[in-house]
């Protein structure tokens, strides 16, 4: 069965989350750990978490994936940066410890100043460090559209990244399609041809998640505006078919749409699972 839902909100807490995700005809979602821009976790609620947990095992929602801050900096040579970026994650992964199935994602940030080589060898450091204390919840990294001093924006600088980590951890990535397009991947035209370059520099075993999202900009435009599914440059068929490739149609998809409610994540869930149904 496709593993299908959307990025919801924590602000009434993660059981009413999942009771969202269920109504909506999702079956995984993603959330923002804590506020995306920083701030302090929100006080932990064991019976909320518990709650969350009876209700996702009793209505099949699976592999939740809790969105680490913007804010983190873990490329940057600032060791307060560093540090803090330990600090939150560490913080998250103990939270989400909690939530059986859970993964964590993680942006790989900017450089700013710092070299390229070096700005994405911090981020193997910070994540090793994270990844050998807490090695039971897989860390996932995600492509990038290459916007300013952003790392992590090719499949290469991904692999990177992941071989630098020292640690024996799950470490992954999660294929953002709309970061892709933005980076000149050709999601649209030759998806095969993506996974293949994907294969060759990190290895498909190591593709946990996609974030299933349309582009209002052009391939390559190093710009990521995420559109309506279907409404971007990318377009439903193109999207729709990922979820059915036999390379990928194990994996979990989350949707991101700009300013989407309930209903415009629900008519796109069954938009795509009507169309897995029938291919």
């Amino acid at each position: 069965m496709l593993t299908l839902g959307c990025h919801l909100s924590t602000h009434y807490g993660y059981a009413r989350m999942a009771e969202e995700a269920h109504s909506i005809n999702a079956n995984t979602l993603q959330y923002f750990t804590r506020n995306p821009r920083g701030g302090r976790q929100r006080e932990l609620d064991r019976k909320d978490i518990d709650a969350f947990n009876a209700y996702a095992a009793a209505h099949g929602i699976t592999a939740p994936m809790g969105y680490a801050p913007y804010d983190l900096e873990p490329s940057q040579d600032d060791m307060a940066k560093q540090d803090f970026a330990k600090m939150v994650m560490m913080e998250d992964l103990a939270r989400l410890a909690l939530m059986p199935g859970s993964r964590y994602l993680v942006r790989p940030g900017s450089a700013q100043g710092t070299p390229k080589d070096k700005a994405l060898a911090n981020v193997s450091a910070v994540l090793g460090h994270v990844a050998e204390a807490r090695a039971d919840v897989p860390l996932l990294i995600v492509n990038m559209p290459g916007e300013g001093t952003q790392v992590g924006n090719t499949f290469e600088e991904l692999a990177a990244i992941i071989d630098g980590v020292k640690a024996d951890a799950p470490i992954g990535v999660c294929l953002d399609t709309s970061s892709a397009f933005a980076m000149g991947y050709d999601i649209a035209g030759d998806l095969d041809g993506v996974l293949d370059q994907f294969d060759r520099a990190i290895g498909l075993d190591k593709l946990m998640a996609v974030h299933l999202n349309d582009i209002k900009e052009g391939k390559g435009a190093h710009a990521d505006r995420h559109a309506r599914i279907g409404e971007g440059q990318i377009g439903f068929d193109a999207l729709a078919a990922m979820t059915v490739h036999p390379k990928l149609a194990h994996l979990p998809f989350y949707l991101e749409e700009p300013s989407a409610d309930l209903v415009i994540y629900e008519r796109d869930i069954t938009r795509l699972r009507a169309y897995a149904d029938t291919h």
